[in-house]
């Protein structure tokens, strides 16, 4: 392995992490809890949000139980995915329209509804060609702002579980979704966009450009170069974990990718929330040890899938060694497997990308997964099956994270016989219950609906590769929208009615069938009393727990998807090393 393969991701981390730390301890003043918690900011900042809870008609010191708090949410997320699902439809009358284009099908409008209410972002159409520039900021944009703030505000609640004492409620949802909009994504955003704009990434609402050709050919000799409002949908789709792109190749794309710095940012923006989140847990719930260990457990999968991943692509295909061409990595820009990756980023920033955006549940790529490597495919692939939960989507990827915690607490209390504990709280019956259903339901969105896709003729018909990498596209596809990453191996033709209802159904059950049951939990919690620590207590915060954690997410999280693999990446793996 190079010296450019090492410090590449070793730079990444490093800056991550750094950045990571003041930004946890920022959201922890923004969702701390108690009747004096004022968020941080300026004052004009402070009277704008409470002008915005009297024009909604909200209290603010109004605490919900759980049960409410979880009708809000579903209520709120349903009136956006309504809103962006008539947008489609209403488009070509609507403004803001310069190429004049006409209303998206009710299959795909309800699918990209669906997928941008859940933080997925899939997209099974080309945006440039399909939406017009009031769907993509009005409808898309906005809801990459309320969706990332749903999850922050989920986690938020699950929070208030481990710190507070006998209480019914678990927050006020209008509250914490409006405080993280305000005070956290919108100033990121607004940073990040600027920066973009200043590498070359579009920003405007111009029609789309025509350029005659330098070297016109016999088919063509002008082409068509989109513009819009790309920036600012760029750095909320990153900053959010949403994914998805205003172009149809997302970060691939020269005008929303433009440089290696874009790039580095990019990257960054994907896994900085997730990341300082671990440390604004720790401050939250007293102890920044127990954030740390967290975070220690998702950095060391990282770092595993990473190394995976980028030797796998560096590597290349051994049939092209025998053919006599080069295949060493020697050369960044033309060494390893350089199938369909950008020769501006070459294999390490293309692996390094594919690893962070499959950890989190972001899913803009800047190279196509379809033509990796089997083993290099495999790792992106086992990451969001994995649940999400390695940084994961933004309050998504935590408190799936302090799900499996929770696991590996009662585990390793099954092994000495006593009550597990998790921060002072006693972990029961019905915590596990509801822990069991955070960790089943994506797994059976995914496995069920990849079943009956390679079943039925409707999902087959989609399928422009046979044998295992057509199985592989199809696990994949329902992988990426059962766990809301948006992602995909894009040789299957997913824009059909058949996989726009099937993979709109899985969002949904991966989405809010694991938030509904997290806030079962963080309202159980609430209404315990804190346990102090005793002699028998685990200790969650030392390197074993660690240990315990990354097993548990491993054993209980990847296991699953293990036939399933078996029969795709890990076959067509052994059928390039058979030279078939």
């Amino acid at each position: 392995m190079t010296g450019h393969a090492l410090l590449q991701p070793a730079l990444y981390l490093l800056v991550l992490l750094l950045l990571a730390w003041p930004l946890g301890g920022y959201m922890a003043r923004v969702f701390r809890d108690g009747p004096m918690a004022r968020p941080p900011g300026p004052a004009w900042l402070q009277a704008l949000e409470q002008k915005l809870y009297r024009l909604a008609g909200v209290r603010p010191e109004e605490d919900m139980a759980w049960p409410r708090y979880a009708l809000a949410l579903l209520a709120f997320n349903l009136l956006g995915m309504l809103a962006v699902f008539g947008l489609q439809l209403g488009q070509a009358w609507l403004p803001l329209n310069p190429e004049g284009l006409p209303g998206v099908t009710l299959d795909s409008a309800f699918n990209t509804a669906v997928s941008f209410a859940t933080n997925t972002n899939w997209q099974g159409y080309g945006g440039e060609t399909t939406l017009s520039h009031l769907t993509q900021m009005l409808g898309l944009t906005v809801q990459n702002f309320l969706s990332a703030a749903s999850g922050m505000a989920v986690l938020a609640a699950l929070m208030r579980g481990f710190t507070r004492r006998d209480s019914a409620g678990v927050g006020n949802f209008w509250v914490d979704m409006t405080r993280a909009v305000l005070y956290v994504l919108l100033p990121l955003s607004l940073v990040l966009s600027l920066a973009l704009v200043s590498q070359g990434v579009v920003q405007n609402f111009a029609p789309h450009a025509v350029a005659t050709l330098v070297q016109p050919s016999d088919a063509a000799t002008q082409q068509t170069l989109a513009a819009g409002p790309a920036a600012s949908q760029v750095a909320i789709k990153q900053l959010g974990t949403n994914g998805g792109g205003f172009f149809n190749v997302n970060a691939a794309h020269p005008l929303e990718n433009p440089t290696p710095l874009s790039n580095f940012l990019e990257m960054l923006s994907i896994l900085l929330i997730p990341a300082a989140l671990c440390f604004t847990f720790g401050h939250l719930v007293g102890d920044l040890r127990q954030g740390g260990a967290l975070l220690a457990a998702m950095t060391a999968v990282f770092v595993v899938a990473l190394a995976a991943c980028l030797g796998a692509e560096q590597a290349g295909n051994p049939l092209f060694e025998r053919l006599g061409l080069a295949t060493q990595a020697s050369d960044l820009q033309a060494g390893g497997n350089m199938e369909g990756k950008e020769t501006r980023f070459g294999v390490v920033d293309s692996a390094l990308w594919a690893t962070a955006t499959s950890a989190a549940s972001n899913g803009s790529v800047n190279a196509m997964h379809d033509s990796f490597t089997p083993l290099g495919g495999l790792v992106p692939m086992a990451l969001i099956q994995l649940g999400e939960v390695i940084f994961g989507g933004v309050g998504s990827g935590l408190y799936g994270m302090v799900v499996f915690a929770l696991v590996a607490v009662f585990i390793a209390g099954l092994m000495i016989g006593r009550t597990p504990e998790y921060l002072g709280k006693k972990i029961e019956a019905f915590e596990m219950q509801m822990a069991a259903l955070v960790i089943l339901i994506p797994p059976l969105a995914v496995l069920a609906g990849a079943a009956l896709a390679v079943a039925l003729e409707a999902g087959r018909a989609g399928l422009l590769n046979p044998g295992a990498h057509g199985f592989s596209e199809v696990l994949y596809a329902l992988s990426s929208a059962g766990n809301n990453n948006g992602s995909a191996f894009a040789g299957l033709s997913a824009n059909t009615p058949f996989y726009n209802l099937l993979l709109g159904v899985a969002m949904l059950l991966g989405r809010y069938g694991v938030m509904i049951p997290v806030l079962a939990i963080a309202g159980a919690l609430a209404a315990k009393k804190r346990v102090p620590p005793s002699a028998g207590t685990l200790p969650t915060h030392t390197p074993l727990f660690v240990c315990l954690l990354i097993g548990t997410v491993l054993l209980v999280g990847a296991l699953t998807f293990v036939p399933a693999l078996a029969l795709g990446p890990v076959v067509e793996h052994l059928q390039m090393l058979a030279a078939r």
